[in-house]
């Protein structure tokens, strides 16, 4: 007896069907081209929105302040396909490790829009990454809201995934600043080189504050740091109230008191508080008229203070350059601890571990060409 004539029909509406349910399947994201294996994941970005991304991408692109340096924290800079425009532009002081470690590389890619996060959606379209990466930073303009990356997503129909950038401050700001790395290391599929990445600061701090941490409070040194660079080089009042270096190696900053985020101080009050130690960030030397160095060198009140008097002015490292370098706020912590309390870091080379910083952090050994850009004041006492 022949079948009936309708069950080669039914074989081929049921094989039709799966053949859709896996089509399906398959794309789960937001339509765009899915990574090398052909799937999609799901996550939560770090401003709360379910984004879906190819597991693992195999190109991406990077926007806003400190993306970029993020993105080669976790190796991932091969995978990078465009740029900002900052990245590109050729600069007698780069004051980023990451860029004096693969600048050459980013330069030659194309451009995805301005720097801080100005992106141009069709040039974006044009490259076609997998992924779009955008940080934002607290506190600034640059920030980065759910309706920016949703309004992105849709004129690019790329997949955004947005990370609040955080900070070593205070234990919020390193959650956020954690949590971005991990929501990215998922996304590459470089899990494990976001926690390593993580152990390492918490292990470098733990061992800064290891050091110190037993020294009686009336013998804890009293200390400036001034010339921070935020947004560009400012002069002897720019500071940083919870600088990090000096929580972890139990200094007393001088302007604790002015909160947690970027201050400018009255030139006054420095004075009243007469530190012993002042460090200066050498990004202040970018001022035309030397900026903070200048300033004690030729201002009468300042020429009094007694650090500048006895030689205790000493130069670190600008680590605010297109949002933190973690990695130079790390080093500049050795040094700091090496020049307050020398017998509780008389094993350490404040050079050598810098590099072994850098190396971990950016893959090489660049502290001595980045020291360069600031006519090698860093890490050395400044003579007046």
């Amino acid at each position: 007896m022949s079948p009936p004539r309708y069950a080669g029909s039914l074989a081929a509406a049921l094989f039709l069907a799966v053949v859709a349910l896996i089509l399906v399947a398959g794309c789960t994201g937001t339509g765009t081209a899915q990574g090398g294996t052909g799937e999609t994941v799901t996550t939560t970005d770090g401003i709360g929105r379910t984004v879906a991304v190819p597991s693992p991408p195999e190109s991406v692109v990077c926007s806003g302040s400190g993306c970029l340096r993020y993105l080669v924290y976790l190796q991932g800079q091969d995978l990078v396909v465009g740029v900002d425009d900052i990245e590109k532009k050729d600069r007698a002081i780069e004051g980023r490790p990451y860029a004096l470690a693969y600048g050459s590389q980013f330069k030659d890619l194309p451009l995805i829009g301005e720097f801080r996060g100005k992106d141009d959606p069709e040039k974006i379209l044009s490259i076609g990454p997998e992924v779009i990466f955008k940080t934002s930073v607290a506190g600034t303009a640059y920030g980065t809201s759910a309706a920016d990356a949703d309004k992105l997503e849709a004129k690019t129909g790329i997949p955004v995934v947005a990370l609040p950038y955080g900070s070593l401050r205070n234990d919020a700001e390193k959650a956020e600043m954690y949590g971005s790395l991990r929501v990215m290391g998922e996304v590459l599929g470089k899990e494990d080189r976001a926690e390593e990445v993580i152990a390492y600061i918490e292990a470098t701090i733990a061992d800064l504050e290891r050091r110190t941490g037993d020294i009686p409070e009336a013998e804890r040194k009293a200390a400036y740091i001034g010339g921070v660079s935020s947004a560009g080089a400012h002069g002897i009042i720019s500071t940083e109230p919870a600088y990090p270096p000096f929580s972890w190696v139990n200094a007393k900053n001088v302007a604790a008191g002015l909160g947690t985020a970027h201050a400018d101080v009255a030139k006054e009050a420095l004075v009243d508080w007469d530190p012993e130690y002042l460090f200066i960030d050498a990004g202040t030397t970018q001022m035309e008229s030397g900026g903070a160095i200048g300033e004690l060198k030729n201002d009468p009140a300042l020429q009094g203070l007694t650090a500048a008097k006895e030689g205790r002015v000493y130069g670190v490292l600008p680590y605010n350059s297109y949002s933190a370098n973690h990695e130079t706020v790390l080093a500049d912590a050795y040094f700091i601890g090496k020049t307050l309390y020398p017998d509780r870091f008389a094993d350490i080379d404040p050079e050598k571990k810098a590099d072994e910083i850098y190396t971990f952090f950016v893959g090489k050994p660049v502290f001595a060409d980045h020291n360069n850009e600031y006519r090698n004041l860093g890490f050395t006492e400044i003579p007046l």
